[in-house]
């Protein structure tokens, strides 16, 4: 079957059948603009609502006392071995001021 034998047999069909299709592609038109309508919906909605928990943590740290700064960290780390003498003085009989 050539292009020819292919139109010839379009030509052919009931105008009903020509309704129909064009009916069935409008609705297949419209279903797929819908379907991406609902998926850039759903999108919108995920988006805006990331965007407005970003925006309620960037107001509340705006308001919130920051921290007091810590001391910074010591660099020289040096280990010293020290001795330690325990003084009893129990029985010791000076006063003590």
């Amino acid at each position: 079957m050539n292009g020819k034998q292919f139109l010839e047999m379009l030509s052919r069909l009931p105008a009903r059948v020509w309704l129909q299709a064009i009916l069935a592609l409008i609705g297949f038109v419209i279903l797929a603009v819908l379907g991406f309508a609902v998926i850039a919906g759903v999108a919108a909605v995920v988006l805006i609502a990331l965007l407005g928990f970003k925006a309620k943590a960037w107001i509340l740290n705006l308001f919130r006392r920051p921290p007091p700064p810590e001391p910074p960290a010591r660099q020289d780390r040096k280990v010293i071995d020290v001795q330690y003498e325990i003084v009893d003085r129990s029985n010791d009989r000076t006063p003590r001021n």
